[in-house]
């Protein structure tokens, strides 16, 4: 880059901008002139764009003896010619001049030339005259070696940023007595407010007039207010535009790509030129059009010593040169292209001046008092020198426009009512549409300019600010005074009143709370803190906690209390700032204000002072981007994406990178242009997402206006319109979200294992022998009734006659002998008896548990039978003793050595069933 316009080529480009030559082109047709394009040679219109060419110029001396009117030079890449021209007068008797121009880019000295204007056949200028007309013109042919090491991006790439500095130095005094800075650009440009700002401007009217359909539609105040508040916001718009332009308030120095991108934003901020409006400020203001270097930019008019990095009068005029530098009219000395200057000496002739007329149009004029120096981009001064708007104008200028956007609502308002009574008349539209609005158009017409007042606070602010700051004329001061006095007691004082007012008429009361500070960490190892309110959150032990605040809070005095967006009477009086916030967020519009103020404060109060302004401007930023992250006050989805996330981000963004901006970091002007580019990166993607939303945000206001008609088009739409009512329906409760909870853990078994939680006796087949219940009870002198009225309270209901076929008893009978018989032997010893007492007692003796498995599965029932020795009238608990499963069908159980192993069941089969719980179960479960 550093080769981005060699001294061959610039040389060129300084001559043209010089004014000493005159080369004619013959016969070619009048309007065209001869090139060579892609090796052919061909005639291309004289009118045609040059390559590189000078813009706007203006007076870099303040006090310059010698007043130039006219001061350009084009470079044609096609024809390979420099064209140039210069104009000027003088009130010196007569003085023989020397002239140096210097041509820069990218902050970097490219091409330097010293001469005498006697040598350039500048005759009127040898030397200069009060009664001589200045002026001088001519095309100079350059060869294909002096542009050589041009790269191709020197001559597209957009806002190319380049200077070109004639001074003027008397030989009698040695001393500079005129100095004239141009601006070199290429024509390309992201400067482009005709087209870009005018699409801009009409996304904007079609999201203002998309919000207010949303609030005149129907006649249920809160059902109304809940479609207004998930309409795009005007607001948000025009705090975006503003965002962007507004970021060339601080007192850098700009590169020319952001001042041009931001000139497409200006509208925005109330700044659109208009020379009769301007005309009309100047003679307000009067002569006095203040300092622009108070505000970081070299201004027209003032001495700027330094422009360029100065320069060295002993490299003009050296001792051993000097003497003859005033009698040798053709000396032309550089250190460079000596064969160039030679050749300019005796080839050039002079010319007549060419103009609009003559088909050269590409030439600036001197900027008007107040600006700054064309090629200065440094401060507000130089991003509204874009719009040929000095910085002494900016209140007035954007004051007047301010006024002519409250008067335009109002009358848009108003007419809007008439032309729906015209068309009522006639029949074109049903009487009763839009009857609330009809019929309420003054209240309506008073919020649409008190909602106008609220989007403009900050622009009105700042410009008033800017004004006591910048320029203390007594006019536009007491102007600035008036407007914001209007504009900061009366938005201030309104805000409180809407507050006092819930809280007073709402009947809610305020109560003193605690800010508990929490200890956590983001990603996990990045320590952080976070608060919560106590009335909300209060402590747990799970959590780790610094310290706590003093804090307080507003509450309904009862929880019946009507939500504030149900409440008519405030929503009507109140609604142009609450209404599109959240129900526990409608305080959040005095929060705006007090950020808004802030902010101007910092951008216009500390202008001149770079460092205060972008570091405390990005601390301001950094806290109300955290605070309302956390807050999220919007009720509209698109609104909190937004405010919360993009417009936020993009400030914090863009104040930290302009503080490389800074002339104390004396940063280059390339590496300083790729920030400018990261910036518009930025900024022309948040852009992109506006212009986005309010297509949306259109389409939902559509939905929202046809919300009772019952065929809506287009039919694809309907499924989109009632997802998007309910959504609407559910943000409006303003619930917060709880987070699903976790799933449960699996239970992992530790092993396998069962509890008793019941047990009990189950009714025998045997128990309904009364001789056999009365040897189990040990009562064998017991009476027949008395066993069987025992027996029969044992079993509970079960029948005392039982038929054959039913009896399982006599199905697993391996017998021949009847039911209830018992086989004598002829002889009993002690050991059989002991024997026959066991078997008898594990028969009988069964019992039912109920199995608990660990994995939380249904609880089984089972029957057991004590395994022991132990005599059946023996006391020893029976839960001590080795239990083992009983199978039995119909939940009577039988013990398994009650029949042989081998022989077949003649009951029900008992079949093998699949595992429950960890247990494998057989038969039917209890």
């Amino acid at each position: 880059m550093s080769r981005l316009l060699p001294p061959r080529t610039v040389l060129a480009l300084l001559f043209a901008a010089l004014s000493f030559l005159s080369f004619t082109l013959a016969d070619t047709p009048a309007g065209y002139v001869s090139a060579t394009i892609d090796g052919e040679q061909v005639l291309v219109r004289d009118n045609r764009r040059p390559a590189l060419y000078t813009g706007n110029f203006g007076d870099c001396m303040g006090s310059s003896s010698i007043n130039v009117t006219r001061f350009d030079a084009a470079y044609y890449k096609d024809n390979m010619t420099v064209l140039f021209h210069l104009e000027g007068d003088t009130a010196l008797t007569e003085e023989a001049v020397m002239m140096y121009i210097g041509v820069y880019a990218y902050g970097e000295s490219r091409f330097d030339l010293t001469f005498n204007p006697c040598s350039a056949n500048i005759y009127s200028a040898c030397p200069v005259k009060a009664d001589v007309h200045i002026e001088a013109s001519g095309i100079i042919p350059i060869s294909q070696n002096d542009v050589a090491n041009i790269p191709p991006i020197a001559l597209s790439i957009p806002d190319f940023e380049g200077e070109a500095i004639l001074r003027i130095f008397a030989n009698t005094t040695q001393t500079e007595i005129g100095c004239f800075s141009a601006v070199v650009t290429n024509g390309s440009s992201f400067s482009q407010p005709a087209s870009v700002g005018t699409i801009l401007g009409l996304f904007t009217i079609v999201a203002m007039i998309a919000s207010f359909a949303t609030a005149i539609y129907g006649d249920h105040v809160p059902v109304m207010r809940k479609h207004y508040a998930h309409s795009l916001s005007v607001l948000v718009v025009f705090a975006v535009w503003q965002h962007i332009f507004f970021s060339g308030a601080l007192s850098m120095n700009w590169p020319s790509v952001l001042v041009a991108f931001w000139s497409n934003y200006a509208w925005a901020g109330g700044m659109i030129y208009t020379e009769s409006m301007q005309n009309t400020i100047n003679n307000f203001i009067g002569s006095n059009k203040g300092n622009t270097s108070a505000v970081g930019a070299a201004g027209v008019g003032v001495p700027n010593s330094d422009l360029g990095g100065g320069y060295d009068i002993h490299q003009i005029y050296k001792r051993h040169i000097f003497p003859k530098a005033l009698n040798i009219p053709g000396l032309i000395r550089r250190s460079k292209f000596n064969r160039v200057a030679r050749q300019l000496e005796h080839s050039l002739a002079k010319r007549d001046l060419a103009d609009s007329s003559d088909g050269f149009k590409w030439y600036g004029q001197p900027v008007k008092p107040g600006l700054p120096l064309p090629g200065n981009y440094s401060g507000f001064a130089g991003t509204l020198g874009q719009q040929n708007i000095p910085a002494s104008n900016a209140f007035m200028t954007g004051f007047l426009w301010f006024l002519v956007l409250i008067a335009s609502v109002a009358f848009a308002v108003v007419v809007f009512k008439f032309i729906l009574e015209g068309l009522a008349k006639i029949k074109w539209i049903k009487n009763d549409r839009l009857a609330f609005y009809r019929t309420n158009y003054l209240g309506f017409t008073a919020l649409a300019v008190l909602r106008t007042l609220f989007i403009g606070f900050f622009m009105i602010i700042f410009l008033c600010l800017f004004q006591f700051t910048y320029l203390a004329s007594p006019g536009p001061v007491a102007v600035a005074v008036v407007a914001f006095l209007i504009m900061f007691i009366g938005m201030v004082s309104l805000s409180c009143y809407a507050c006092y007012y819930r809280v007073k008429f709402g009947r809610y009361v305020s109560e003193p709370d605690r800010l508990n500070v929490e200890k956590r960490r983001v990603l996990k190892v990045v320590p952080w803190y976070g608060f919560s309110r106590a009335s909300k959150d209060p402590r747990t032990e799970d959590k780790a906690y610094a310290g706590s605040l003093p804090w307080w809070r507003v509450r309904p005095a009862s929880e019946t209390e009507k939500s504030i967006h149900n409440d008519d009477d405030y929503t009507k009086k109140f609604g142009w700032l609450a209404s599109r916030f959240r129900r526990t967020r409608w305080w959040f519009f005095v929060v705006w204000l007090l950020y808004e103020f802030i902010r101007a404060c910092f951008l216009a109060g500390a202008s001149g002072h770079p460092m205060t302004q972008v570091f405390g401007l990005l601390a301001v930023e950094f806290v109300a981007f955290i605070g309302i992250i956390i807050l999220r006050p919007f009720e509209g989805q698109r609104l909190n994406i937004l405010v919360v996330y993009m417009l936020g981000f993009s400030k914090v963004a863009t104040v930290a990178l302009s503080a490389a901006f800074d002339t104390n970091f004396n940063l280059a002007r390339i590496p300083t242009t790729v920030i400018g580019v990261v910036i518009i990166v930025i900024q022309g993607i948040l852009t992109i997402v506006v212009l986005v939303a309010i297509v949306i945000g259109a389409i939902s206001s559509y939905m929202s206006v046809m919300r009772n008609r019952e065929e809506f088009k287009p039919k694809r739409w309907v499924p989109i319109r009632e997802k998007y009512f309910k959504h609407m329906d559910e943000k409006e409760k303003d619930i917060p979200t709880l987070p699903p909870p976790p799933p449960p853990r699996p239970v992992t078994p530790k092993g396998p294992y069962f509890s008793v939680n019941s047990m009990r006796r189950m009714a025998k087949i045997e128990d309904e022998d009364a001789e056999f219940v009365a040897e189990i009870r040990g009562d064998p002198i017991a009476s027949q009734s008395t066993l069987a009225s025992a027996s029969r309270d044992a079993i509970g209901d079960i029948p005392s006659g039982r038929g054959r076929t039913a009896s399982i008893r006599s199905n697993m009978s391996y017998s021949s002998l009847p039911y209830g018989a018992r086989v004598h032997r002829a002889s009993w010893s002690s050991r059989d008896f002991s024997e026959h007492n066991q078997g008898q007692d594990r028969r009988r003796s069964t019992y039912s548990m109920t199995f608990s498995p660990v994995d939380g599965s249904r609880p089984v029932s089972r029957m057991f039978q004590p395994m022991d020795t132990q005599f059946p009238g023996s006391r020893e608990n029976v839960s001590s003793r080795p239990m083992t499963p009983v199978m039995s069908p119909a939940g009577i159980g039988e013990s398994s050595s009650s029949r042989p192993t081998n022989q077949p069941k003649s009951g029900p089969v008992a079949t093998p069933k699949a595992s429950r719980g960890g247990y494998s179960s057989f038969g039917s479960d209890q």
